[in-house]
């Protein structure tokens, strides 16, 4: 009889391997963590102002 689970069905199975994705784990925890530290900055005023001015741009353009 043959397996027809997934790979990672079959992998997730295995005894001590708790992390699936070894080393790629660590990359995607890093990743997060360079996010999460990017999303918390505040946004510069001047950015904030370009898109106030944008919105009115584009609001402006809409009503003609």
């Amino acid at each position: 009889m043959t397996d027809k689970k997934e790979p990672s069905e079959r992998r997730a199975g295995r005894p001590g391997s708790a992390d699936v994705l070894g080393s790629n784990s660590e990359i995607g925890r890093k990743l997060r963590q360079y996010y999460d530290g990017l999303v918390s900055e505040e946004v510069p005023d001047r950015f904030a102002q370009l898109l106030q001015q944008l919105d009115q741009a584009e609001s402006a353009a809409k009503s003609e």
